[in-house]
């Protein structure tokens, strides 16, 4: 196998350190197609969520409740509450576009 390139070294080290974001915007999808899905589609998306959640490092516990739940609303709470684990420096970008 060739050796890899600097850029695609930093390409993938890039991919790694923000597989975190990546799994929550993966989540925030969900969230949308559970909203709108019916019958085995809302199965398989659940499925998707639960898997996605473990990779987020969600305990068993609150995941087990919120697909026994059925309630996108409380992934979507889920996900609110993880996007402001993930980058405080976001909520307050906001907050200062809104006070000028």
């Amino acid at each position: 196998m060739a050796e890899r390139s600097r850029y695609q070294e930093q390409i993938i080290r890039n991919y790694y350190k923000n597989q975190g974001t990546l799994r929550l915007s993966r989540l925030q999808e969900l969230v949308t197609e559970l909203y709108l899905a019916e019958g085995k589609a809302r199965a398989r998306y659940w499925k998707q969520a639960e898997a996605a959640m473990r990779k987020l490092d969600v305990p068993e516990s609150r995941i087990a409740h919120i697909v026994r739940a059925d309630d996108p609303r409380l992934l979507a709470s889920l996900v609110e509450e993880l996007l402001g684990q993930e980058g405080g420096s976001r909520d307050s970008g906001k907050s200062k576009k809104g006070k000028a």
